[in-house]
């Protein structure tokens, strides 16, 4: 289902008066707001293809209706997002979960949706039916050759489907560790690990990344064996120039300071990408922005500074992209909404004053550092937002267009009451 541009240009007339007074107002107070402008505009978060079905807990999974029955359903669904916001112009394969049957005419689809598609994901975490060895006791770590060979394989045919449709990187997200005490040896899993990281490693095309992505915990486990940051950043420095490490929001113990994790990564030239989500307790893969949006500009900051000190473009430098987990939510408003707040923290960190920051960092004066950022991350930048869409052909109120045309009802009727997206 799409929506005519018209009738985005129709929705944008009704709201472009309030929306200009608002605009010049910070035109007024930014001196560097054309440029803020233009960054907002390159930038690009790709969206999962598992992303767009509605998620589940341990109580059972609520499906929205009309979700897409198909990896062209998803690309068609990825494809109106990206037409609303004009910021979602990616999107991310999970195999086997979307193998690409017919990649040509995959490709062709999403190019004619503007879409191009960002990291592969492999799944060493689930069996799959004809699996001929299980995963029950690990993967990549396993004790038993034959496993880890398996993972290794099914890894390589992520690369092969990626290549054919125009990827360029490979994550690798591994549920293994331990359950209890004694029943694996740390060093022999991370040993068993990393060689077969770097079997998989060897087979990357000269221009392609892997993402190590690393995560603290997972319900039952007494270990997982790329636990945190410096795991995933041991695995990537012993892998190659090609190797980095990946960082999902949602899998750090209560209350890591990720930003400082991501200011050393990017220090060290080993900061791959970053999977967006926000969280209470734990991995809850809730909306961005919608528990901790302070702590996410404050990774923005970090993001920008360190970037800009590595003079690397923004936009296509770093993997952006989103993994959230829509259980109660219409899967493409929650992501509507999780791509706004990306983009306003992002526009935040543009604003902090660099040179006035770094003058109180370096005289002590604390007051005076907190202020500043929390000038910057107190300023109302939805009009700036709003404006790079605009001029990119988007809508003023991407959800606001999204209700207004009903598209969840559409869709329903289109594809039916009862339909589940491949995925978890």
């Amino acid at each position: 289902m799409q929506i005519d541009q018209n009738k985005i240009d129709g929705y944008n007339g009704q709201a472009l008066r309030k929306h200009e007074r608002a605009l010049a107002y910070l035109q007024g107070e930014i001196p560097h707001a054309e440029e803020v402008l233009r960054l907002l505009g390159e930038f690009q978060v790709a969206i999962p293809s598992w992303a767009l079905g509605t998620g589940g807990t341990r109580f059972g999974r609520f499906p929205a209706g009309g979700e897409p029955r198909n990896l062209e359903e998803k690309i068609e669904d990825i494809g109106l997002l990206h037409r609303l916001n004009r910021a979602s112009g990616a999107i991310s394969l999970h195999i086997p979960w979307d193998i690409p049957e017919d990649p040509a005419h995959i490709r062709a689809l999403a190019a004619a949706h503007g879409i191009r598609f960002d990291a592969m994901n492999s799944n060493t975490f689930q069996d799959q039916p004809g699996q001929e060895h299980s995963y029950k006791f690990g993967s990549l770590q396993h004790v038993n050759r034959d496993v880890r060979k398996q993972a290794i394989e099914h890894n390589i045919e992520v690369i092969r489907h990626g290549v054919a449709l125009g990827s360029e990187s490979l994550t690798v997200w591994l549920s293994d560790g331990s359950c209890f005490p004694g029943q694996l040896s740390f060093r022999k899993a991370f040993e068993n690990t990393l060689e077969g990281l770097g079997e998989i490693y060897a087979e990357l095309p000269g221009n392609w990344k892997m993402f190590v992505e690393y995560k603290a915990f997972e319900p039952n486990f007494y270990s997982t064996t790329v636990g945190d940051w410096g795991q995933s950043y041991l695995f990537a420095s012993k892998l190659g120039k090609k190797a980095y490490t990946l960082v999902d929001l949602g899998h750090h113990l209560p209350n890591a300071n990720i930003e400082q994790i991501v200011s050393l990564l990017l220090m060290e030239g080993k900061l791959g990408g970053f999977h967006f989500n926000d969280s209470k307790y734990g991995d809850d893969d809730l909306t961005v922005g919608s528990i901790k949006p302070y702590q996410l500009f404050l990774i923005f900051c970090e993001l920008v500074d360190g970037m800009n000190a590595r003079n690397m473009k923004h936009a296509t430098d770093l993997g952006w992209m989103i993994d959230a987990s829509h259980n109660v939510k219409d899967p493409l408003e929650d992501l509507l909404q999780s791509v706004e707040a990306i983009l306003i923290a992002y526009a935040q960190a543009l604003l902090v004053d660099r040179a006035a920051l770094t003058a109180a960092q370096e005289r002590n004066d604390v007051v005076a550092a907190q202020e500043i950022l929390q000038q910057a991350y107190r300023t109302d930048v939805r009009p700036l937002v709003a404006e790079a869409r605009l001029r990119a052909g988007g809508a003023l109120s991407p959800l606001g267009v999204y209700r207004g045309e009903k598209v969840r009802s559409g869709l329903i009727s289109r594809r039916g009451v009862s339909t589940i997206a491949t995925g978890l």
